[in-house]
C-alpha cells in the first residue's frame, strides 16, 4: 500500500516538474475588426519553445511559430480575419504526452468614445500623477517602496482616484484634455515616482491605482467633455523590468554587454557632417544605468512595442499619445508606429518629445517637411525653442526694432521661423513642464509676467499645454532639482496645511492667477479666431509692444502687449489690414471696451486680448 502511494506521488512530482507551464501572455487578449489583421502574442514560461503550437478556431490563422535564443519565450504570429467570432482562443501546446491550452480572448471593437486626437481646439493639462493628489492613501506603501514627502526624489503617494476626484477641477479651469506622465508599473529600487523607467508595458502601477481605475478615469473624463493623453516609452524600460531577469534575446537591448551611455548629441542625426559612430552612440546608449536601451531593429521586439500602444488605445479609449525621447528610437522603427497607428485610428494624435533649443531641429522631425529626406510621419512636434524664449522674452525689455535681442522681439523671431514647419498648427506650445524650471517666479509680484505669458500661450499658433500647479503660481528651478519641480499640489493629501484646489484655500494672489487663466481658458473654447484661425503678426517696433491677431470663422481676436516698463500708445493705423472696419474691441478678461479709431494706451508689462466688433 505504502509502496502504491509512493508511485502516485512520484508520478505527481514528475508532471509538476515537467509539465507545460505559460506564466506569461502579452497581450492578454485582442479585438477582431482591426486594421492590421497580424497579431503577435508572445508566451513565456520554463522550456516551451519544445512545445509544438496549434490554434483551431475560426477565421484564426497561425502564420509563424518564432522561436528566439532563449527556450523559455515564443512568439506566435496569427492572422485574425474580419469574419472571426468574438470568443476564447484555446492556443494549444504539446510536448510529448504533455499539453496545455493557454485560452486567449478575441473581443468585440471598443465603440466607446476615444481616440479622438487633440488639436488646436485644445488646452492640455499636465500631470505628474505622484504629485498631485493622493485619493487612496492604501496604495502608498507596495513591496519595498515606501512613501516619502519629506523626500523630493521619493514617492508621495499621488494616484489615479486622485486625479479621478479633482476631474471637476481641471473642468472647470477651461482645460479640455489631460496628460499624464507614465501611469505604468515603474517596480523599481527607489520608486521612479516620474513613471518613465517601465517594469510593465500592460499593467498601470498599482501605486497609482489598476487599469480599471485608469480607463474610469478615461471614461469620466469623456463624460465631461475632455481627451486623455497617455505618456509612452520606446527608447527604454526600466531595470527591473521581468524580462531583464531572462532576456529573449542577446539582441533585445543595444550594447547588452556593456554599459554605453548616450551622448544625448540629437543634433547628429539630421547632421549632414556627423560620422555614423556619432549617431549610433546617440540612439543605441543607455539613457541611464536604471533605462536599459531597446533595440527596436529587433522585429520581435518592435511589434511587441506598436501593438502595446495600439492595445492601450483600443482597451482605454485615450485620445492621443506622448512620446518621450522621440530621437533616441530607431527612427525607421519610429516612422512605423506613426503610421501603424495612424492608420488604425486616423484621428488620433501623437506628439513626439523632440528636445531641441532651436526650432529649426523640432521642424525636421515634422511629417512632411521637406528639409528631411525621410518622412517622420509624426504629426505633432514639441516646440522647446518658444519655451526657453518665452522664460526669458517677458521679463526683458524690448526698446529697439532692429535686430533686437530683447524682450518680446524674441517671441517674433521664434513665431517668424514658422516657415520651416509644414505644419505650425500642429505644434506643442508650453512654457514650463515636468522637464524644465517652472515658468512662475517669486518676483512677479504683480503677476504682469504670468498674465502677459499665459496670454500669449493660449492665443499663439499651436496646441497649448500647461503644467499642473501653474495657476496658482507653483515655482521651482531645475537648479533645485526634478522633485522640486514636481512639488505635490497644495490639498492632495489629507492633512496638508491648505487646500489650494479651493478658492478658500488659495492666496489672494494664487487666485488672481487662477481667475485670470480660469477666464482665458473657457473663453477660448468658443473663439474661432483663436481655434481655427490664421495668425497674422506684426515686427516689435521701437515702442516695445507685440501686437498679432487671429483671424478665422468670421472673427478676429486682436493681442496687444506692452514689453517694456513704462506706459505705450500704439497707433492703430498700422494694424489697418487685421482691424479693417472693426471700431472696437472687448478685452476677454476685463471686459474693457478698446476704440480702436483712435490711438490705443497699454499699461507697463500690460496686455490686452481683444474680441474685435
Amino acid at each position: 500500500m505504502k509502496r502504491g502511494v509512493l508511485i502516485v506521488l512520484m508520478a505527481l512530482s514528475a508532471m509538476v516538474d515537467y509539465a507545460i507551464d505559460v506564466q506569461r501572455v502579452e497581450p492578454a487578449n485582442w479585438w477582431v475588426g482591426m486594421e492590421n489583421h497580424e497579431l503577435q502574442v508572445l508566451l513565456y514560461g520554463k522550456d516551451i519553445a519544445k512545445s509544438e503550437v496549434s490554434i483551431n478556431y475560426p477565421g484564426v490563422t497561425l502564420k509563424e511559430v518564432a522561436k528566439v535564443e532563449n527556450p523559455n519565450y515564443l512568439f506566435l504570429y496569427l492572422d485574425i480575419d474580419d469574419n472571426a467570432k468574438v470568443g476564447t482562443i484555446d492556443i494549444v501546446l504539446k510536448e510529448g504526452k504533455k499539453q496545455w491550452k493557454q485560452p486567449f480572448e478575441l473581443h468585440e471593437r471598443n465603440r466607446k468614445v476615444g481616440a479622438q486626437g487633440f488639436s488646436t481646439a485644445d488646452v492640455i493639462y499636465l500631470i505628474t500623477p505622484d504629485r498631485f493628489a493622493n485619493g487612496n492613501p492604501q496604495n502608498d506603501n507596495l513591496g519595498e517602496v515606501m512613501v516619502n514627502r519629506q523626500r523630493s526624489g521619493a514617492r508621495h503617494g499621488g494616484d489615479i482616484r486622485g486625479i479621478i476626484d479633482h476631474l471637476d477641477y481641471i473642468q472647470e479651469l477651461g482645460f479640455t484634455t489631460i496628460w499624464l506622465n507614465p501611469i505604468l508599473e515603474n517596480n523599481q529600487p527607489g520608486g521612479s515616482y516620474h513613471g518613465y523607467a517601465i517594469t510593465n508595458y500592460y499593467n498601470v502601477d498599482p501605486r497609482f491605482g489598476t487599469n480599471e481605475e485608469y480607463v474610469e478615469l478615461i471614461d469620466k473624463a469623456h463624460a465631461k467633455g475632455m481627451k486623455v493623453v497617455m505618456d509612452m516609452i520606446f527608447n527604454h524600460s526600466g531595470s527591473s523590468h521581468w524580462w531583464m531577469k531572462d532576456m529573449p534575446s542577446h539582441d533585445w537591448l543595444n550594447n547588452p554587454d556593456e554599459y554605453v551611455q548616450t551622448t544625448h548629441f540629437k543634433w547628429t542625426l539630421m547632421d549632414v557632417h556627423a560620422p555614423q559612430s556619432e549617431k549610433d552612440i546617440l540612439v543605441n546608449g543607455w539613457f541611464t544605468r536604471g533605462m536599459p536601451d531597446l533595440n527596436q531593429r529587433n522585429r520581435h521586439l518592435a511589434r511587441y512595442l506598436i501593438q502595446n500602444s495600439i492595445w492601450w488605445i483600443e482597451y482605454a479609449r485615450i485620445d492621443g499619445i506622448r512620446q518621450d525621447t522621440h530621437p533616441y528610437a530607431d527612427y525607421d522603427f519610429m516612422t512605423e508606429w506613426c503610421e501603424e497607428v495612424e492608420k488604425q485610428y486616423p484621428d488620433f494624435n501623437i506628439v513626439g518629445e523632440a528636445w531641441y533649443p532651436r526650432g529649426t531641429a523640432s521642424a525636421w522631425w515634422q511629417r512632411n517637411n521637406r528639409i528631411n529626406d525621410n518622412n517622420t510621419k509624426l504629426k505633432t512636434v514639441m516646440d522647446f525653442d518658444l519655451a526657453f524664449t518665452s522664460a526669458k522674452a517677458f521679463i526683458d525689455e524690448c526698446n529697439s526694432s532692429e535686430g533686437s535681442e530683447a524682450g518680446l522681439f524674441k517671441l517674433y523671431e521664434v513665431i517668424a521661423q514658422d516657415f520651416l514647419f509644414p505644419d505650425p498648427d500642429n505644434i506643442l506650445v508650453f512654457l514650463d513642464n515636468h522637464d524644465l524650471g517652472r515658468f512662475s517666479l517669486k518676483e512677479d509680484n504683480d503677476l504682469n509676467k504670468y498674465k502677459q505669458a499665459i496670454a500669449f500661450l493660449v492665443t499663439t499658433r499651436g496646441i497649448p499645454e500647461i503644467y499642473y500647479g501653474t495657476e496658482i503660481l507653483m515655482t521651482g528651478t531645475k537648479k533645485e532639482g526634478d522633485g522640486v519641480i514636481r512639488t505635490d499640489f497644495p490639498g492632495g493629501w489629507e492633512g496638508d496645511a491648505r487646500n489650494a484646489f479651493t478658492a478658500a484655500g488659495r492666496t489672494e494672489k494664487e487666485n488672481e492667477a487662477w481667475n485670470y487663466m480660469k477666464t482665458l481658458l473657457n473663453w477660448r473654447k468658443q473663439s474661432k479666431p483663436i481655434t481655427e484661425g490664421r495668425l497674422v503678426h506684426y515686427t516689435p517696433d521701437r515702442s516695445g509692444c507685440y501686437v498679432y491677431a487671429r483671424i478665422g470663422g468670421g472673427n478676429t481676436v486682436l493681442v496687444l502687449m506692452n514689453g517694456t516698463d513704462a506706459d505705450k500708445t500704439l497707433d492703430m493705423k498700422r494694424f489697418h489690414e487685421v482691424v479693417q472696419n472693426y471700431t472696437s474691441g472687448v478685452d476677454v478678461v476685463t471686459e474693457q471696451n478698446i476704440n480702436l479709431t483712435q490711438p490705443v494706451s497699454i499699461p507697463a508689462r500690460g496686455v490686452y486680448v481683444l474680441d474685435l466688433h
